[in-house]
């Protein structure tokens, strides 16, 4: 059974930094192209970043490139999301996801509240 449990989110301040990370288990981790997804507040679910296999090479949507880093750590079955310069657009739940922008698989998320 695929699992992605994540952990890290919380209430921060505009301008403030959080990591996100996710442990995964169930299926191949180092095989599997891995993404972070988020959903505001009555809003559809965003694709925000994702990273290939190996771990080289990442994509970003344009509102959080600059800002948010996507790593993994393939011996350790981790996903990790280094947000800074967090603005309030940023609210929302973030969402480990096994797969690119059209996969289904992913954890229960976690919620990031960017508020002063």
């Amino acid at each position: 059974e695929v699992q992605l449990v994540e952990s890290g989110g919380g209430l921060v301040q505009p301008g403030g930094s959080l990591t996100l990370s996710c442990v995964a288990s169930g299926f191949v981790f180092s095989t599997s192209y891995m993404s972070w997804a988020r959903q505001a507040p009555g809003k559809g679910l965003e694709w925000v970043a994702g990273i290939t296999r190996g771990g080289a090479d990442t994509s970003y949507v344009d509102s959080v490139r600059g800002r948010f880093t996507v790593s993994r750590d393939n011996a350790k079955n981790m996903l990790y999301l280094q947000m800074n310069s967090l603005k309030p657009e940023d609210t929302a739940v973030y969402y480990c996801t096994r797969g690119g922008a059209g996969s289904d698989v992913r954890g229960q998320g976690t919620q990031v509240t960017v508020s002063s």
